[in-house]
């Protein structure tokens, strides 16, 4: 199977880290008896031949090997190969010239896959399907063997892959539909064929098969032929689902036991152990995209099943939901609290990971995270990553809804030993309500070491806090803190940073500091310093010039803070002008949006920065919050952007929903606050 390998000139060819004169030695290794040893090799393979997504020219010269691993009854893990394969010949997207000469020499070479369709390994033929739609000529000879392997198949996972290369199939070669061409046009673009997949996968979906098989079958044409799906889809998707649930034979606490509460073991509990309903949920969600209403009801129906491993899959698939689309997330966030009370640690673990990104979405939950943190002392802090302590999901969960219930027990937090880092970003959540915790947190930035090794963990969040509640009677400490920091400090800028907006938002209150602020304007703190200076004394001309210099230097994050700080000084900031229109003209969006704000609102002509904010807008969506702002602190003057606000109002998918995690989702919710507020202010 290796035949020839010796003559290749692997330290000629390249990959991602450089010569692949060590292919040889992972090529062979994939044969190895020992598991260990294949499992490494095949992760090199990938990292060699097609890292990060990108075909190298090292993947062509191992294609021939690793067909010749594939045939071979006698190698272990013969599936995995076969899965590089098709990474190899279809990376996504275009992928150049060395992709399509990858896809072009397994083409060549994919009656290889015609035999392995019939392979005695099961995790082969799962892994075939694919294979055969993406490198086999012919599409009447592609379907016939999918059909024929669909009716001699019996392995549920190997149907469900055979379902899953039909849907493959129709996106490829396209399905009849009413208004068409001519019967011979169709023909002629193989449309034909598309629509016997499409006929096959609804049989598929239907009895006699069995809840997994019909279940990948209506996923695929979800995504390939919604017009084909039943009207009740919904609730045959949920019956299914729960009857797939109900063949799975026990084995125990499948939902993870307790253990050491570590990240690892956290996150080892985190992961889906049922991948395949995942899978299939997954695909069935991707398909119905937009339908947001059956949506929910799919995800309600995941939510109330009986089995927790289905739960826990809803868990996670919500929480992709809500972070897309803005409406519909009500019932399912609901559903989400209601596992907060489960004995099974994946799904406990899950949902509180969840609700802790939604922020003010969470509040359909806040009871029964209230009554978790209540009733549990242990969820109210933990081990972060590094040992110090963190605020319990549950907890930054009820405090980031913005519920005053968390007021009391985040008080019973800060009276430990360590004040969490968190809580600096959970108390503005909290508004007003959380002035009770003032004095503590005074008391405890009081207390923090000026020279110690962990001033930044324990201040910044402490200086957050009392900046967002206005903390004037705090100014002591914060000066403290301002004027006695060692230079060499380690995360001596982050809290000077912190300390500075503290000082900013206490305003008026904080004159004393003024001197303080003056002596800042110099250094590498400058336009945060000029910020507070601005906030607190209203002196315009003593700022001015530190802005101007900061916004034409070089620092990026400096440059465009500068140009945010010019446009709230207004007609004051007009000597910056030449070099806030410089800035609105340049290729950086990060630049021109706050540039082009500063421009209007000095100004107070939205003419010459109207199409930049408008083409911003449309064109890179990060910047509509800023362009929201500068619309809301216009009042009535910002009524020519007021036609983008309404419509992001009524958009029902979420600005940023291409991005993971809780940041887009609490980007997008002060987005429609700030349009609100504009709107509300405009008239």
């Amino acid at each position: 199977m290796f035949s020839g390998i010796d003559e290749v000139d692997w330290a000629s060819l390249r990959y991602a880290d450089g010569s692949a004169q060590d292919l040889p030695g992972l090529l062979r290794a994939l044969a190895s008896a020992d598991p260990a040893e294949r499992g490494s090799a095949l992760d090199g393979m990938y990292g060699a031949v097609h890292h990060r997504g990108d075909v190298h020219d090292a993947a062509l010269a191992c294609v021939p090997f690793l067909l010749s691993l594939a045939v071979r009854e006698e190698v272990p893990d013969r599936a995995g190969v076969v899965e590089l394969l098709v990474s190899i010949g279809d990376p996504g997207g275009d992928g150049g010239e060395l992709a399509a000469r990858a896809r072009a020499a397994l083409r060549a070479r994919a009656e290889v896959f015609v035999r392995l369709a019939a392979d005695t390994d099961s995790g082969v033929r799962r892994v075939v399907p694919g294979a055969l739609v993406r490198f086999l000529d012919g599409p009447a000879r592609v379907l016939t063997l999918l059909r024929e392997r669909i009716l001699v198949e019996r392995d549920d996972r190997v149907l469900t892959a055979l379902a899953e290369a039909l849907g493959l199939f129709v996106r490829r070669y396209g399905h009849a539909a009413p208004a068409r061409p001519s019967r011979r046009r169709r023909f002629r673009r193989g449309v034909d064929h598309g629509a016997e997949a499409v006929r096959l996968l609804e049989a598929l979906s239907g009895p006699p098969y069995g809840p997994a098989l019909r279940l990948a079958a209506l996923g695929q044409l979800a995504g390939c032929a919604p017009e084909r799906l039943p009207s009740d889809l919904v609730p045959v998707a949920v019956g299914l689902l729960r009857e797939r649930s109900g063949r799975r034979a026990a084995t125990g606490c499948a939902c993870g036991g307790p253990g050491p509460e570590t990240l690892a073991g956290r996150l080892r509990r985190l992961r889906p152990s049922d991948e395949e309903g995942s899978r299939l949920l997954r695909t069935l969600h991707a398909g119905l995209g937009s339908r947001v209403a059956d949506r929910a009801e799919l995800l309600c129906g995941q939510l109330t099943s009986p089995d927790p491993l289905d739960r826990c899959n809803g868990v996670w698939m919500a929480a992709g939901f809500v972070r897309e689309w803005r409406d519909g997330h009500e019932r399912p966030v609901a559903l989400i609290g209601a596992q907060l009370g489960s004995a099974e640690d994946r799904l406990h673990d899950a949902a509180v990971t969840v609700l802790a990104e939604l922020h003010a979405l969470a509040a359909p939950a806040a009871d029964r995270l209230h009554a978790l943190v209540t009733s549990r002392p242990e969820y109210r802090t933990r081990h972060g990553e590094r040992g110090t302590p963190a605020l319990g999901g549950a907890l930054k969960a009820l405090a980031a809804a913005g519920d005053a219930r968390a007021v009391p027990v985040l008080a019973d937090v800060l009276a430990g030993p360590v004040v969490p880092h968190e809580l600096g970003r959970v108390v503005p959540h909290l508004g007003r309500a959380a002035a009770p915790l003032a004095p503590a947190l005074r008391r405890r930035l009081a207390r923090v070491p000026l020279d110690g090794a962990c001033v930044h963990e324990q201040a910044v969040p402490l200086l957050s806090a009392l900046g967002a509640l206005g903390d004037v009677p705090s100014l002591p400490s914060v000066l403290r803190l301002l004027r006695g920091m060692p230079q060499r400090t380690r995360g001596r800028d982050a809290v000077m940073d912190a300390a500075l907006r503290a000082l900013g938002a206490f305003g008026g209150g904080a004159r004393e500091a003024i001197p303080d602020l003056r002596a800042l304007l110099g250094g590498s703190a400058a336009v945060a310093a000029a910020e507070a200076l601005w906030q607190v004394s209203g002196d315009a001309d003593a700022v001015v010039p530190t802005l101007l210099r900061e916004a034409a230097g070089p620092g990026r994050d400096r440059r465009r803070r500068a140009a945010a700080v010019l446009a709230r000084l207004g007609s004051a900031a007009r000597p910056a002008l030449p070099v806030l229109r410089r800035m609105a003209g340049s290729g950086d969006p990060a630049d021109r949006a706050p540039a082009a704000c500063a421009v209007w609102r000095t100004t107070g002509e939205p003419d010459e920065v109207l199409p930049v904010l408008r083409a911003l807008w449309t064109g890179h969506p990060h910047t509509r919050p800023e362009i929201a702002g500068c619309a809301a602190a216009l009042g009535p003057g910002g009524a020519p952007l007021h036609d983008l606000l309404r419509a992001e109002l009524t958009s029902p998918r979420r600005h940023r929903a291409d991005l993971a995690g809780s940041r887009a989702l609490h980007e997008d919710l002060v987005l429609l606050r700030l349009c609100g507020q504009a709107l509300e202010g405009g008239g």
